[in-house]
């Protein structure tokens, strides 16, 4: 096989004045190109380099760069711009970089021509280990977020780039831009090798300016306008830019008349969205790959496309799909992971589940190893559903969970300010269309996106799952619930309602106009304490006794509320009688839970609860019997809601921190599974109430014992000190 260089050099006689990069202030003919490659080749020879790293922002001198490595025999390693300072040094210690090359100007570098500069690295003491035809080391974050570095050689690269242009034939390409960063591997050879080979016009612009910053950041109305700018034939997206193009042509700021091929890949597109996009003029095909493979495996393309698949694979590889739905690819698989004994030749498993059609189209359905299984035996893949939910509901991220639950919920960032009521209705749509072991039963909203300095999304914005899991007390108490009804049927009113709308169904106003005296109960310094394992038994038999002492009076209240009902509210007083008879005997649950933490549950009994729960109790009697009694109802949104966000993931990490046996743990692993029907038929419950003075006197209620029941919880006493006594509301 022809190398990469060569096949270069014969584009380069056969248009030499042809255009080949165009750069905000630069631009370089073939000919140009190839003479400044050389001189650079010839700079990293007489410099004894071997291995560098690309760094930098898009400009033409970061495909210089590269063509210069592939051209001397160096070693290249692209450092993508959005990696941590940390992956960047476990990058280069790993690599055994001789040098880091900046395409922008930076310091301390020496600036070595054609718009490079060159930093020379100390000696690595023990660089890993790569193959001997390593001309590409590809650091991807993966789920763990420490770089992992795949070793391709050039014939590899070649072979992709070869197998993408038999693949791509008859579609006429001449202006490519690109939009992804060049260190991405999929816009290095798709975006760079590819359109160079076909004699195409490479236009390269700073990131920044098409409005991407980051893995993750995007301005939509900046791309769309870098894109009427440049009027590309072709680009790379990755889904949430397919959304973001999708989004603008709609709306009517992006000019679609250019665009003749779009490629998406890097995750699951939803079908709806390619066909949205078809509809405003938008080429989108999807295709899929893996660093491992060259980054491309399979593509759809005009006249061989299939709905709800990624193509047919490229002619350089062979896929097939195993018994266990497993996808397989032999033929241009990677030389290795760097550091790692090379593998032996044979199938290579993507670790995607996907299936193979007739005709030979392949279809990917999500990671082998995030597959949930709900506790009725119900395989779900998260991608897929997560897929569905930002196409649907027009979500910035989602994140799946609920393994070993009987239904997923989700956390959602929604972004564009629409009322929690607004993101029910397209809920309720969407689980209206899906099977109803995937229909979803809670929905936590979020405003500010997952980010990778938390740790909770990789280098290419794909959800760090574990990272998340072991999080999801502190997300979910971020976030605000939406609980489903999983019997809804299709079709609902797509009226869109503000926050404090009178026609807002009355749970929803409930949960809006409570929204920031929640933030009391969430912003508790347990929930940090418990994700950092810094609580212990002392404060887990404190919030007990509080807990025992506030649940035991939720019967003798109930019974109070429904004695003081009038008749108009009667079906509340039917719903009480069913509340009273799940509740009864639950404070000695609590007691019990003590006794097995070697607590003296008699002298408890008989002890005084913090002020914080004295006052609420004693509130509720005085709105029950002195107010309206619906007040009581405020109490209910409160406990219930934190029992279902908090108390069995709260629970888990607790037992697990401290060691304590099932038998004290009762209490909360009950109430974690008990109230999610609970808060079903509470939402329903509340629903049906339309009094606007019932209204105001839950609303009020709800506000005032988030206060004190936050106030109990703000003094939990931590290992790091003291209780941390806030009786604000007092």
């Amino acid at each position: 096989m022809v190398a990469l260089p060569e096949r270069l050099h014969e584009r380069v006689q056969r248009h030499p004045e042809r255009v080949a990069l165009r750069g905000e202030d630069t631009e370089l003919n073939y000919q140009q190109l190839w003479q400044s490659a050389v001189a650079v080749a010839g700079q990293f020879r007489d410099l004894g380099l071997t291995r560098i790293g690309l760094c930098g922002d898009n400009t033409p001198a970061w495909v210089v760069a590269d063509l210069a490595c592939l051209i001397a025999g160096v070693v290249c390693v692209p450092v993508p711009v959005f990696f941590s300072s940390s992956q960047a040094d476990h990058l280069i210690q790993r690599a055994g970089l001789d040098a880091l090359v900046f395409s922008v100007e930076a310091r301390p570098a020496e600036p070595i021509g054609h718009g490079l500069w060159l930093r020379h690295l100390p000696v690595s003491s023990a660089p890993a280990w790569m193959p001997e035809q390593t001309a590409k080391i590809t650091f991807t974050s993966g789920s763990t977020g420490t770089p992992k570095g795949v070793c391709l050689s050039a014939a590899q690269m070649a072979a992709t780039t070869d197998a993408l242009q038999q693949r791509l034939d008859g579609v006429e390409l001449q202006q490519h831009l690109c939009i992804l960063p060049l260190a991405t591997l999929l816009e290095n050879v798709a975006g760079v090798y590819l359109p160079l080979l076909m004699g195409a016009t490479l236009t390269i612009a700073p990131l920044q300016t098409l409005g991407m910053t980051g893995s993750s950041g995007l301005d939509v109305s900046r791309l769309a306008a870098g894109l009427n700018r440049h009027q590309p034939h072709s680009v790379i997206l990755v889904p949430e830019l397919a959304m973001a193009l999708v989004a603008a042509a709609e709306q009517g700021l992006l000019t679609t008349d250019s665009f003749r091929f779009l490629a998406v890949g890097g995750g699951r597109v939803s079908p709806d969205l390619l066909a949205r996009g078809r509809a405003m003029g938008l080429p989108l095909y999807e295709g899929y790959g893996l660093s491992e493979c060259g980054s491309v495996v399979a593509l759809n393309v005009p006249g061989a496309e299939r709905e709800g698949a990624v193509g047919q694979p490229l002619g350089h590889v062979q896929v097939r799909v195993d018994s266990e739905h497993r996808i397989l690819v032999r033929g241009n698989t990677h030389l290795g992971y760097l550091g790692d004994e090379p593998e032996a030749e044979g199938w290579l498993d993507t670790g995607d589940l996907g299936a193979l059609d007739a005709e030979g189209f392949l279809a990917v359905n999500g990671r082998a190893k995030n597959l949930m299984i709900t506790s009725f035996g119900r395989n779900i893949s998260p991608e897929w559903l997560e897929s569905e939910l930002v196409q649907a509901v027009g979500a910035a991220q989602a994140v799946v969970f609920g393994d070993g639950e009987p239904q997923p919920s989700a956390l959602l960032v929604i972004r564009d300010g629409r009322s929690p009521d607004a993101v029910r209705e397209a809920l309720v749509r969407l689980n209206a269309g899906l099977p109803d072991y995937a229909r979803l039963q809670a929905v936590y909203l979020r405003r500010h996106p997952f980010s990778q300095a938390e740790g909770h999304i990789t280098t290419n914005g794909r959800p760090v799952r574990h990272q998340i899991q072991a999080d999801l007390p502190m997300l979910m108490a971020e976030a605000f619930p939406l609980f489903m009804n999983l019997s809804v049927p299709a079709g609902t009113s797509t009226r869109q309602t503000t926050p404090g709308d009178p026609n807002m169904a009355f749970f929803d106003r409930l949960q809006s106009e409570t929204e920031q005296a929640r933030a009391h109960v969430t912003s508790a310094p347990v929930i940090q304490a418990i994700r950092e394992g810094r609580f212990d038994i002392e404060g887990y038999t404190w919030f007990l006794t509080q807990a025992y002492h506030h649940v035991k009076h939720t019967v003798p209240l109930m019974m109070s509320c429904g004695g003081r009902l009038p008749e108009r509210l009667e079906f509340v007083r039917k719903a009480l009688v069913e509340y009273i008879e799940e509740e009864y005997g639950h404070h000695e649950w609590i007691l019990n839970d003590l006794d097995a933490c070697g607590e003296d549950k008699e002298a408890i009994r008989h002890g005084q609860p913090d002020t914080s729960i004295e006052l609420m109790v004693a509130y509720l009697y005085d709105r029950i019997q002195r107010g309206n009694p619906a007040a009581f109802f405020g109490m209910v949104l409160v406990l219930e809601g934190t029992s279902i966000e908090l108390a069995t993931p709260l629970g888990e990490a607790i037992q697990k921190q401290l060691g304590l046996p099932d038998q004290a743990f009762s209490y909360l692993y009950s109430h974690g599974a008990l109230d999610q029907d609970h808060f079903e038929f509470f939402r329903k419950l509340m629903n049906d109430i339309t009094d606007p003075d019932d209204q105001r006197a839950i609303i009020e209620a709800a506000r005032m014992v988030y206060r004190l029941y936050g106030d109990m919880l703000h003094s939990i006493p931590l290992s790091t000190g003291g209780k941390e006594q806030r009786h604000e509301a007092a």
